[in-house]
C-alpha cells in the first residue's frame, strides 16, 4: 500500500509541471528599438527591438516606443493609442519602396504621436503617413519626403478627426502630372476633418503644397510656409484659415477662406 502511495505522489509531482502552463508577459508601457536590436527580445531598453512593428506588439495601448539610436526601423501600421518618440537619436528613420510609411488605423477615441521621425521614400512610397482612422494624430519635428502619392494623407473616418503637423517639414510629395498627389491631403472621408499646421514648412510639393476635398474639412496655418505650390480646396464647404504663415505659388485657395493676424 506504501508503494502504491508513494508511486501516487512521485507521478502527481511529475505532471504537475508537465500540465502547468505559464502566463503570458504583460505589455510594457515603454519599449525601445534600435539598430542593432533583435524583434525577438522583450523591446526592453536592455535588449530592445529591431523594428517598430516588433516593438508596438510588446506595447500597451497608450504606451510609448523610443529610439535608442538613428537607425531605420521599417512601415508601420498603428491599430491603437501610441507614441513614438525618436527626438533624442535625432530622428528615428523609416525608408520605403512601394508602400505607406506609417498607417494609422487606430480606434474611434484613439490619439497618435510620431515625434522625431525622418519618413522617406525611394520615390515610389505612397503615403508617407497614412491616417485613415482614429481621433487624433499629432506628427511633430518629422520630416516627411518623396513619396509619389502624398505626404500625409488626412482621410480618418472618425467623425471630428484631428490630424495636428508641428515643427516639421512635408517636401518632395507628389508626382508630375498625376492629380491628386502632393503635400497633404485633407479628404475627411466623408466625416470631415481638422488639420492644424504649426511652425511647419511644406517645400517643393508637386501639384498642391495642400490639397483639401470632400466637403466639412477645415485647414489652419500657424507660423508656417508652403512654396512653391500652395493650397487648393477642391469642393465648396471647406475653410482654410490663415494665421501669420507665408502661402505661396499657383494653387491658391478656390473655395471659402479666411485669413487673420
Amino acid at each position: 500500500m506504501r508503494k502504491i502511495t508513494l508511486a501516487l505522489a512521485i507521478l502527481g509531482t511529475t505532471l504537475v509541471p508537465a500540465l502547468y502552463t505559464a502566463p503570458a508577459h504583460a505589455q510594457a508601457t515603454r519599449t525601445w528599438v534600435s539598430g542593432v536590436g533583435d524583434d525577438a527580445n522583450p523591446c526592453s531598453r536592455t535588449a530592445p527591438c529591431k523594428t517598430f512593428a516588433g516593438a508596438i506588439s510588446k506595447t500597451a495601448t497608450g504606451g510609448e516606443i523610443n529610439c535608442l539610436d538613428p537607425a531605420g526601423f521599417g512601415a508601420l501600421t498603428i491599430t491603437k493609442a501610441i507614441n513614438i518618440d525618436c527626438r533624442s537619436v535625432s530622428n528615428g528613420g523609416v525608408l520605403i519602396t512601394g508602400t505607406p510609411g506609417i498607417t494609422v488605423a487606430a480606434g474611434p477615441a484613439d490619439k497618435v504621436t510620431l515625434d522625431g521621425l525622418d519618413i522617406f521614400s525611394t520615390g515610389t512610397g505612397t503615403n508617407g503617413v497614412n491616417f485613415i482612422s482614429g481621433l487624433t494624430l499629432i506628427i511633430r519635428n518629422s520630416r516627411i519626403m518623396n513619396f509619389a502619392n502624398t505626404g500625409v494623407n488626412v482621410a480618418s473616418n472618425t467623425a471630428g478627426a484631428r490630424a495636428v503637423i508641428q515643427n516639421s517639414l512635408i517636401a518632395f510629395n507628389g508626382t508630375q502630372g498625376t492629380a491628386n498627389t502632393g503635400g497633404v491631403n485633407v479628404q475627411g472621408n466623408a466625416t470631415g476633418n481638422v488639420a492644424q499646421f504649426v511652425d511647419t514648412l511644406l517645400q517643393n510639393n508637386l501639384n498642391y503644397g495642400v490639397q483639401a476635398t470632400g466637403a466639412a474639412n477645415f485647414v489652419a496655418f500657424i507660423r508656417s510656409t508652403v512654396v512653391p505650390t500652395g493650397i487648393v480646396s477642391v469642393n465648396s464647404g471647406n475653410l482654410i484659415s490663415f494665421g501669420p504663415s507665408n502661402v505661396f505659388g499657383s494653387g491658391a485657395p478656390t473655395q471659402t477662406a479666411t485669413q487673420f493676424q
